[in-house]
């Protein structure tokens, strides 16, 4: 009994620590849950007022990090709940009578704790769901500011009431301008009172060595480390391309960083130009970026080092734009600031946009132009490669944006117009980036996991893999992280604006046009367009992994050609089945309603489009089963020929005189089928003939032996054999067989072996044929038979 009591004490100290723990713990996680709903109560407090385009990007970054600590926080408490029910499960439901005080105490402390955990819980749900709703509503207040702004129309550059406002503001803005740099101005020469500025002095001394020696030594440098330490040549490329971004892109922020910092240490410049100086900032990385990240891609100056395959001449041509474009890009962001910062009128904003706007539309069809002529001039030589149809729609779609713009810009949709080409332009230089990134991916994962590489051979050797699993890996992981790439960089192609504003937009602008309700489903212009870009898309996403899936994954596998045209037929199937499918959902119609009307369709499928539906069976049971392969030589009916393509419909088979049997693949499944090279792919060649009785059956035998030896196509093993298959009529029977690699060299083979059995045995005097035959007339007279 004193043994049983001590170990109950120790029990219930034991869980009296434990819940001492865990209330040290539910305190921290409280503190958690406060801060998340302070920072939820400090967002919802300041939309009360009206916010700018930065605050409600603040505010919603903010709204989201407090829904992520909440939903964390109370994830944390969840698992303690659960460790408090396993505890109070532990000791046992409660006992009338009989039951210990310290046992009664432990559970009442473990209930009084689930409650305040369950508690807590609850909060937190409810802090992420306010949270949640915050962010849609500044979302969906993004949207309509942008709307507005899109939809702001000025008077056109062409009427003169556009020039008669620019002209009536000319003076408050010119007076605005001009106490803006007077101030400037003052303070730059109160400053110099005071003694020579070494600070600021030595900012621009820092900043001329970062972007003159500095950056061409970064580049020498690197290209330096990359030629010496990597073998890999497409490796060393990939990663020449992304070290020039870099360091194009890291030189002008540090030296506009150096800058501004020297004139802030050195008071220069008033606390007014504070946001134009963040914004000069941010700008020259901007532009660097811009002019780094097109500069790696064309390489004009190294074409040795270029990834993209163009010409040197055409480096050389569209070079100058993406320096023009990387400018533009930085007087734009600078000319916005300096208008906030001086509080200009709306009619100079909107001559600033409509500049900036015809800068783009000037920049970008004059960059169109170049790559049209570029074009134009390849197809000329004898050598062009064909033209590829996507490049050439996205040409066209981009002098479509360009003419919109133009149209947008000439009736006084400024906003709009510079909105499509910002767009526009962003999307090149993000795209360049996207495409030189996911180059270096694949060059990394293609050079790390193959069987050749160092980690290739260390997986063999250790964990016994084989190579085309080492390769295939290699090939997944490279699939997997450009599509996270991808994904990554379409949020940042509409971070300008955001993805969930975007389509909210594109909704507002779509209930515009009326549409008609079919069925349940509300069918109209914007959606039948939505649905067609979504079909586009789609299929252009499975156009690519299907290029993907065959160029670049198939081939790492062991699989024959039949087994890659198999799962290629599939992929491509299900790929087009789902953008079908996800096409239509993108009308409105849900999965339910596609399911309703494929039941539908399976009544006249059953009695209309029965055949068809045969072979599509029939062809799919073909690719998995493969009871045919492509390669095969297989004989349909009194037919017999190659097989050179299974799909799921029909089979084509090419025949000795080279034409083509299209047979439905219904008849190689429920009719008989010779497939000679199924299970072996050899050949047989059998020669049958007969000598006299009186010749030599061992030297017979010899002699056929020796002229299988002789021919070049018979295999040696299995080896060829001489059978002697009968005696009759005085004579001896042979029956004789060979293999050879294929059942289509057999035919060869056999001619082969014939001619020189027949000069063999012409030459050892051995008659074969068959038995003379000897007539006799008998006739009534008696005469002599005749022979």
């Amino acid at each position: 009994m004193l043994k049983f009591l001590m170990f109950v004490g120790a029990i219930v100290s034991m869980a009296g620590g434990v819940a001492a723990a865990q209330s040290t713990s539910l305190a921290d996680l409280s503190e958690e849950l406060a801060q998340a709903e302070s920072d939820v109560r400090a967002v919802d407090k300041a939309m009360n007022s009206r916010m700018g385009e930065s605050d409600q990007k603040l505010a919603s970054a903010k709204v989201l990090a407090a829904k992520s600590l909440a939903a964390d926080t109370t994830a944390k408490m969840q698992e303690q709940l659960t460790l408090l029910d396993a505890k109070l499960a532990g000791l046992g439901p409660e006992a009338d009578t009989g039951e210990a005080q310290d046992i009664q105490r432990q559970r009442a402390i473990l209930a009084r704790q689930r409650v305040a955990v369950d508690s807590a819980i609850k909060r937190g749900n409810l802090i992420g769901v306010e949270a949640q709703q915050l962010a849609d509503e500044i979302a969906e207040s993004q949207a309509q500011q942008l709307g507005e702004k899109l939809s702001t129309r000025s008077f056109s550059p062409l009427a003169p009431r556009f020039w008669n406002s620019l002209a009536h503001a000319w003076p408050r803005d010119s007076r605005r301008v001009a106490l803006f740099l007077e101030e400037g101005r003052d303070q730059f020469t109160q400053s110099l009172q005071h003694g020579t500025p070494w600070l600021a002095l030595l900012g621009f001394f820092a900043a001329l060595l970062i972007l003159l020696p500095g950056r061409a030594f970064a580049r020498r440098l690197g290209r330096k480390l990359l030629t010496e330490d990597f073998p890999a040549r497409a490796l060393r490329r990939s990663a020449h391309a992304l070290w020039r971004i870099v360091v194009g892109t890291l030189a002008p922020l540090l030296a506009a960083l150096a800058i501004v910092q020297g004139l802030r240490w050195a008071s220069m410049l008033p606390e007014a130009w504070s946001p134009l100086l963040g914004t000069f900032v941010v700008a020259s990385a901007f532009s660097g970026l811009t002019s780094s990240v097109l500069g790696a891609l064309l390489m004009r100056s190294q074409p040795s080092w270029r990834i993209l395959p163009i010409s040197d001449r055409a480096a050389s041509s569209l070079r100058p734009y993406t320096v023009m474009l990387g400018v533009l890009a930085f007087l734009s962001i600078m000319l916005t600031s300096f208008n906030e910062a001086i509080g200009a009128s709306p009619a100079a904003i909107a001559c600033t946009q409509a500049v900036v706007a015809l800068a783009h539309v000037l920049l970008i069809g004059a960059t169109l132009a170049t790559l049209g002529r570029l074009r134009s001039d390849r197809t000329g030589e004898p050598a062009a490669a064909p033209r590829n149809a996507g490049l050439g729609l996205v040409n066209l779609l981009a002098w479509l944006a360009v003419a919109g713009s133009l149209l947008a810009l000439v009736t006084g949709y400024f906003s709009l117009s510079l909105f499509v080409l910002q767009i526009l332009a962003w999307g090149v230089v993000l795209g360049a980036g996207v495409y030189l990134l996911m180059v270096a991916i694949d060059d990394t994962a293609s050079t790390l996991f193959t069987r050749s590489s160092p980690i290739g051979v260390a997986l063999i050797r250790g964990l016994g893999l084989k190579g085309s699993s080492i390769d295939q890996f290699g090939v997944l992981l490279s699939g997997i992280l450009r599509l996270v790439i991808a994904v990554l960089a379409l949020g940042m192609l509409l971070s300008p604006f955001g993805a969930g504003n975007v389509e909210t937009l594109f909704g507002r602008l779509g209930a515009l046009a009326q549409g008609f309700n079919f069925g349940g489903v509300t069918i109209s212009p914007g959606a039948l367009i939505r649905g067609i870009l979504v079909l586009f898309a789609g299929l252009a996403l499975v156009k690519t992994f299907m290029r993907w899936l065959d160029q670049r994954y198939l081939p790492a596998t062991d699989l024959d050609g039949s087994g890659r045209n198999s799962i290629s037929l599939v992929a491509r199937y299900v790929g087009i089945a789902l953008v079908g499918i996800w096409a239509l959902a993108s009308l409105g119609i849900g999965i339910e309603r596609i399911a309703i009307l494929l039941s539908a369709l399976s009544v006249g499928i059953g009695f209309g489009l029965q055949a068809i539906t045969q072979n599509f069976v029939s062809g799919l049971i073909l690719l998995a089963e493969r009871p045919i392969k492509i390669g095969d030589l297989v004989r349909v009916g009194t037919d017999e020929g190659d097989v050179k393509r299974i799909s799921v419909r029909s089979t084509e088979i090419e025949l000795p005189d080279h034409s083509t049997l299209i047979v439905p693949n219904s008849e190689l499944i429920t009719k008989t089928v010779l497939n000679k090279t199924l299970s072996n792919p050899l050949g047989r060649l059998q020669i049958q003939f007969s000598v006299p009785i009186e010749a030599d059956a061992d030297k017979v035998r010899a002699i056929v032996l020796e002229s299988y030896a002789g021919e070049d196509a018979v295999l040696r093993d299995p080896a060829p054999s001489v059978f002697i298959d009968s005696i009759l009529d005085g004579r001896i029977f042979f029956n004789s067989f060979a293999h050879v690699a294929t059942p289509r060299a057999a035919y060869g083979a056999r001619s082969n072996a014939y001619a020189t059995l027949l000069r063999r045995f012409r030459e050892e005097g051995i008659q074969i044929g068959t038995v003379p035959q000897r007539l006799e007339l008998v006739g009534s007279l008696g005469s002599e038979p005749h022979s």
